[in-house]
């Protein structure tokens, strides 16, 4: 009888395409857009979408994002409050082989200017709700950023990025997306 810890070389048994796929939420999105794709997935106010057309939603981000240069290992950061943005980030943006940081809208300007830089945040996406320290931590910034901006009523300041709706335009919602390495 043999154990991992003799020594027991195996290489027929080593992670390849046939034994092992990483487990991942964006292949549980595919699976129920397929499966129920007319079931209610998001509510938030009057706004409604099915799973497809979330699915449809994460899939145009990540194209988007793409369309932009982001790519494997790329990070994009957000700050938005629970918004329908902000879940189709937690998809879209490993979708696009990116990685997600979330923001924490209660700090300071200078606290997230220095995750932004401390994160290599090659774009932000970012809520108007929180204008004002996101314009101040740009500033802090001290270099341009890519600025994605989600207007859903909640700021009436804009940020001067271009506004998250028309980035969805730019992508398509039929775009083969990747799928992580390893989880």
């Amino acid at each position: 009888m043999s154990s991992l810890g003799d020594g027991y070389d195996a290489p027929n048994l080593a992670k390849n395409a046939a034994n092992f796929t990483a487990l991942t939420p964006l292949v549980l999105l595919r699976r129920t857009a397929t499966v129920c794709p007319d079931k209610l997935a998001v509510i938030d106010g009057a706004a409604r979408f099915t799973y497809r057309e979330l699915y449809g939603r994460c899939c145009r981000l990540a194209d988007a994002l793409r369309r932009r240069g982001i790519g494997r290992g790329d990070t994009i950061a957000v700050m938005a409050p629970n918004v329908p943005a902000l879940l189709e980030a937690h998809y879209g943006v490993p979708m696009a082989g990116a990685v997600l940081n979330a923001l924490n809208y209660r700090l300071d300007a200078r606290s997230i200017a220095f995750i932004l830089g401390h994160g290599q945040a090659k774009l932000l996406i970012a809520d108007r709700e929180f204008a004002p320290v996101v314009k101040a931590a740009l500033d802090d910034f001290g270099r341009p950023m890519p600025l994605i901006e989600i207007d859903d009523g909640a700021g009436d300041t804009s940020l001067g990025g271009t506004e998250y709706e028309a980035f969805l335009g730019e992508g398509d919602p039929e775009a083969e997306w990747v799928v992580p390495h390893d989880e």
